[in-house]
């Protein structure tokens, strides 16, 4: 089921509210009830643990938040899609059920965390510890949940609806919208602050807690709000070397070397083997009948017959030209046709009827090498419902990488360009390449680029907030081949995209005209739609 924001609102209302109790009945009856809730350490772990359910769903980062990320200039639809097609073009009305999902399911999650943030501070029967712990992980994910919010529908002259429970009016309102989307990012480095003080390392996690929020992840999105704010405020960048400076000496975080090969290296990071690896900072816990199907969506459509992939996301000509012929990460992340790659024990040479770009997203392909292409069941990493393809690669959302080229970009724009050149070419020499001595913007723009395609990043937001208009409205290219089905075939580069006309009066996305009229007017849609 799904919810929208002014009945979350009213269900907070019901679950947060106190009722009577005479003296026969210690539980009260017949509406919904947080009576135990917030008693015992199971109680607690149980209520707790439902602040992440929604990490898994289509909605979130299952796949269609990533659609307003498709938006960019290196991917493309892949297959017939109206409203993903629409969302590509800019011509969205926010009705579209991609964008209303993702929406709904972050709400959801906020008005959670909203709930453990009052119910946690009066917990019995647990520890300190735990108390401690939960209400870090209830901060965190709130913060969390309402930077997807404000970075995609929060405009600097509109923010988005945000309420919090230590406001008084809490409850007996809808959720004012904000000024501005910096008045949203007051809130979500607030909470992320509280999260990081309160959160334990990473490293203190046994198997069973592995997935929930730690420091280096609070730390981590508070230096991403600070990066995203800083577009509208140049002194957020200032406070960015120095947190990212802690993920890596307090929070033990470094990138992933001495795998082999360079490429070896790289490709460790999407490797199941290395969901907890020290380059890990966030990502979405997966497994093979729960999890992320992302990986899945992005696979050839049908799967070449073997497993049912979706043909969603296709890289583009203009993605694979970006990076340095000698850089080994091209070809960990994209599939070209006469590539080599093994799906399901079989060594395989790439080719598609199927890919409108010539071209498949490589990154999350690693669980789908095990097993026996004649039995896939034979598989132990994969999802055997194909209609739901979760593998048990944990899905990405932000690794230690960022954090080093977000230290370098906050030190380039307070012209430190000298001393920016440390954290990027770390990330170049873990892939072999040479170093820059006095890095660019432009250098940075091409490394954040190339490190990170096709993850859930958000290419299209860097472009917005660095104004490069004109890479988001060009006209994109794929490689068409004479015979799909021949790997060796030629090819000819041909347009797969045509010009767009996005501006930056569209910065942020449109609110669905559902939610406004729901709100009784009290929000008004985003400006420039």
């Amino acid at each position: 089921m799904k919810y929208n924001l002014t009945y979350l609102i009213i269900a907070v209302v019901f679950l947060c509210g106190s009722c009577s109790k005479n003296w026969v009945d210690t539980k009260p009856q017949g509406v919904p009830s947080t009576a135990y809730q917030w008693d015992g350490e199971k109680n607690v772990l149980k209520a707790i643990g439902a602040l992440y359910a929604p990490m898994r769903n289509e909605g979130t980062w299952g796949r269609n938040l990533f659609w307003m990320q498709n938006a960019s200039d290196d991917l493309i639809v892949g297959r017939s899609k109206a409203d993903a097609e629409n969302i590509k073009n800019f011509i969205c009305t926010g009705n579209e059920g991609y964008m209303k999902d993702g929406w709904n399911d972050l709400y959801w999650m906020l008005n959670k965390a909203n709930q453990a943030i009052a119910g946690v501070p009066t917990a019995t029967n647990v520890s300190e510890e735990l108390k401690q712990r939960a209400l870090g992980e209830a901060y965190f994910m709130r913060g969390f949940s309402h930077f997807w919010l404000a970075y995609l529908w929060g405009h600097k002259d509109q923010g988005v609806p945000y309420d919090a429970i230590e406001n008084p009016e809490f409850g007996k309102r809808v959720p004012p919208q904000l000024k501005s989307v910096t008045d949203n990012y007051v809130a979500i480095a607030g909470d992320l602050q509280k999260a990081a003080d309160l959160l334990p390392l990473f490293s203190t996690y046994d198997d069973v807690n592995k997935g929930r929020a730690h420091k280096a992840a609070a730390l981590g999105y508070l230096v991403k709000t600070y990066a995203y704010w800083a577009q509208f405020d140049n002194s957020k960048w200032a406070l960015i070397p120095a947190i990212c400076d802690r993920i890596k000496t307090e929070c033990g975080r470094a990138l992933i070397t001495g795998k082999g090969s360079f490429k070896d290296n790289y490709k460790a990071v999407f490797a199941v083997a290395n969901n907890w690896s020290s380059e890990y900072i966030w990502s979405v816990t997966s497994g093979t009948i729960g999890g992320s199907e992302f990986p899945g969506v992005v696979l050839e459509n049908k799967g070449w017959g073997v497993y049912n992939g979706w043909g969603y996301f296709q890289p583009t000509e203009e993605l694979y030209k970006e990076y340095e012929p000698n850089d080994p990460r091209r070809e960990a992340t994209i599939l070209k046709f006469g590539d080599q790659f093994t799906f399901f024990g079989v060594e395989r040479t790439y080719s598609s009827t199927n890919s409108l770009s010539g071209f498949q997203i490589n990154k999350y392909m690693e669980p789908y090498s095990y097993g026996s292409n004649s039995d896939p069941k034979t598989n132990d990493k994969i999802n055997q419902n194909g209609d739901y393809p979760t593998t048990s690669l944990n899905l990405p959302l932000m690794r230690y990488a960022e954090i080093l080229l977000f230290k370098a970009e906050a030190l380039i724009q307070q012209g430190k360009n000298g001393e920016a050149a440390g954290p990027l070419n770390e990330v170049r020499a873990r892939v072999g390449l040479e170093p820059i001595t006095n890095p660019t913007l432009n250098d940075l723009k091409h490394e954040r680029r190339c490190e990170l395609a096709c993850e859930w990043t958000d290419r299209l937001m860097d472009l917005k907030r660095w104004n490069d208009v004109a890479k988001i409205n060009a006209p994109l290219h794929g490689r068409i081949h004479t015979d799909k089905s021949n790997p060796a075939s030629p090819y000819t580069v041909q347009q797969v995209w045509p010009a767009r006309n996005y501006t930056q009066a569209k910065m942020a996305w449109p609110i669905s005209p559902d939610e406004i009229n729901l709100s009784g007017g009290a929000y008004q849609q985003t400006p420039g739609w």
